[in-house]
């Protein structure tokens, strides 16, 4: 890495754990005074590393108890940050926990640790890149098994070694053109400049490639959108309401009663689906309803799918502005399928799913319609190397560089692109300087990590 380690003078400490009542809670210190720290709050002697030592911890001015717990001593710079790290289990008791804030506090050269402070101190201390701090984030925030396995293949460095790949590739053939600028007597011979746009060309497609993943590692670890559309009173907030399984939007027979988008989230096979009722669609002199009925249009248009309802009271007369969202990002949905004696088969619409929130008739199978969907879109593919908005950012700003490389005629000039292609990848994972990107990284960290 081009961070430099770096020795910080200050010792940082923090509740790793939640606060309130539970059965354990964990203390971290991470800095130069960890080990004096612990030796002071415990009057301990010899502490051996990596080891749990039952210690009865006290206040070091009135020696009153604190709690009995476990201390450990982890040494620079085998530790999660690289400095020297202590932690100190005790019960989880919010007495317990305020006492060993406050004693912690009144400790000379100790301060409190600002938010995602031990994992920043990690990535400096050379422990970890940005993308697997990035990683961990996910990893702590993941709700579903493949936000967690997407964040573990992050997390252990599965990414980023792909993206380390092509920025080695990138300075390889920078090295060789870099050679004959050094040299400029030296004529270039035709082979060296035929293999240097074959490797150029193959770099260009495996970012392509990467580019080209329909933004899968996105959309899993932010979610993936459906967005339920429809005329106004066709049944858009009865299904959002039973597919949470409690109320979660007011339901009344009055048109328009939705004006605003409400979203709820939801595991299906693993995956994170959030589900979107949006304003009923038709033509409306209501300001505000037509604000909300422009935000439905809006966010349908970035759904993942589109669950597009029409009214079965009034089947088959369809209502045209829903009609006219109609996909392959779209599933035809007849509400009110217990109002229907027959089911005929309609001309416009040949695949349709009837349910009915009465009876709870088809959720079940319009669900798992869903979920085959999601399942096909995302176990067909390889899994995603891009999962935030910055590595695409980098990534594209690498492969427009790489072009303009291609085009230049000037040694100088084609060296140039290719370097700053080198530090668009670089950038991905910290490989250069980064200071600019870190505040964004490490502030959605929670205090302790």
């Amino acid at each position: 890495m081009s961070s430099t380690k770096s020795e910080f003078a200050d010792t940082i400490y923090a509740l790793a754990t939640m606060a309130g009542k539970s059965a354990v809670s964990i203390f971290r210190l991470s800095g130069p005074r960890s080990l004096t720290v612990l030796k002071l709050l415990s009057g301990a002697g010899d502490i051996t590393p990596r080891h749990a030592h039952y210690l009865t911890f006290r206040s070091p001015d009135t020696q009153e108890p604190i709690d009995q717990g476990l201390g450990i001593y982890f040494p620079k710079p085998h530790s999660f940050t690289g400095e020297e790290v202590v932690e100190c289990q005790l019960h989880g008791s919010p007495a317990v926990i305020r006492h060993m804030l406050e004693t912690l506090g009144q400790v000379d050269g100790l301060r409190p640790a600002e938010a995602g402070e031990f994992t920043r101190r990690a990535f400096i201390n050379g422990k970890m890149d940005l993308m697997e701090a990035e990683g961990l984030a996910d990893l702590i925030d993941s709700e579903t098994s493949q936000q967690k396995s997407q964040a573990l293949r992050q997390m252990q460095g599965g990414m980023s070694a792909q993206f380390e790949t092509l920025r080695n590739d990138t300075i390889h053939c920078l090295a060789l053109l870099e050679a004959y600028i050094d040299f400029p007597d030296e004529e270039i011979p035709e082979s060296v400049l035929t293999s240097l746009q074959a490797s150029l060309i193959d770099l260009r497609g495996k970012i392509q490639l990467m580019l080209s993943d329909q933004r899968r590692g996105e959309r899993l670890r932010d979610g993936i959108n459906v967005v339920i559309l429809g005329a106004p009173n066709v049944g858009k907030s009865s299904l959002l309401n039973a597919i949470a399984r409690r109320d979660v939007v007011i339901v009344s027979h009055q048109p328009g009663t939705t004006r605003d988008m409400v979203e709820i989230h939801v595991d299906i096979a693993g995956y994170p689906v959030v589900f979107v009722d949006t304003a009923g669609l038709r033509d409306s002199d209501d300001e505000i309803e037509s604000e909300g009925i422009r935000r439905a249009l809006e966010r349908s248009r970035s759904a993942d799918i589109r669950l597009v309802l029409f009214d079965g009271a009034q089947w088959p007369q369809l209502d045209d502005a829903s009609r006219q969202l109609l996909d392959e990002q779209s599933l035809a949905v007849i509400t009110k399928g217990d109002l229907l004696s027959t089911r005929p088969h309609h001309p416009v619409l040949p695949d349709v799913h009837y349910i009915s929130t009465q009876s709870g008739e088809g959720i079940d199978a319009l669900l798992q319609q869903i979920e085959k969907r999601i399942v096909g879109d995302y176990a067909s593919h390889t899994a995603p190397f891009i999962t935030r908005t910055r590595h695409r950012a980098f990534l594209e700003a690498a492969l427009a560089h790489i072009d303009a490389s291609m085009h230049k005629p000037d040694l100088e000039l084609r060296c140039e692109e290719l370097r700053l292609a080198a530090q668009s990848l670089g950038k991905i994972t910290g490989k250069i300087q980064v200071d600019d990107v870190l505040d964004v990284i490490f502030r959605r960290f929670c205090i302790g990590k």
